[in-house]
């Protein structure tokens, strides 16, 4: 079981992520709070999928790029999706 300073943690910078893939990622966003939605969920999948890869991110860097990326990927498909 996650630490709750993990989950504290993967919200702030999920929140951090999601404003960056907003500003990235001009066309499938969701507006501030939706974006910051989308990181938190994307740095919680991120996270997940780095570790079941062998990844670790030891520096909070490291984790926002991780989180950002995996957000990115998230708001990318759920705008395809919802333009479909």
């Amino acid at each position: 079981m996650l630490a709750p300073e993990s989950i504290l943690a993967w919200i702030v910078i999920g929140a951090i992520a999601g404003w960056l893939a907003g500003l990235l990622v001009k066309g499938y966003g969701f507006g501030l709070i939706g974006n910051i939605i989308i990181g938190i969920l994307g740095a919680g999948i991120a996270g997940i999928l780095a570790q079941s890869m062998g990844l670790y991110t030891e520096s909070t860097a490291g984790n926002i790029v991780a989180a950002v990326i995996g957000s990115l990927i998230l708001l990318f498909v759920v705008g395809l999706v919802r333009r479909a």
